[in-house]
């Protein structure tokens, strides 16, 4: 499985659905909080090519983007395929 990496907010309906979806796949992730922090929400800004807005979820190197892609990718059958590393 490739590294996730989940930048996150305590209260937002769309990042609990992203993480919902990843652990129905099994996927482990490391899940980073923005909330009140900063420092870590310009960090996640600047990786992700300037989007503010949570969840912004990587995969490995790629940059998925937030909720509504996640679940683009896995009702196109390529969620999977980019978890194992094979995208």
């Amino acid at each position: 499985m490739q590294p996730v990496v989940i930048y996150t907010k305590t209260t937002c309906p769309f990042c609990h659905a992203a993480k919902e979806l990843l652990d129905k796949k099994g996927a482990a992730y490391e899940e980073i909080s923005v909330d009140g922090d900063r420092a870590a929400q310009a960090a996640m800004s600047q990786k992700a090519n300037g989007r503010s807005t949570v969840p912004q979820i990587f995969i490995g190197e790629t940059h998925v983007g937030g909720c509504d892609d996640i679940y683009d990718l896995d009702s196109q059958g390529k969620l999977d395929a980019l978890l194992k590393g094979r995208a």
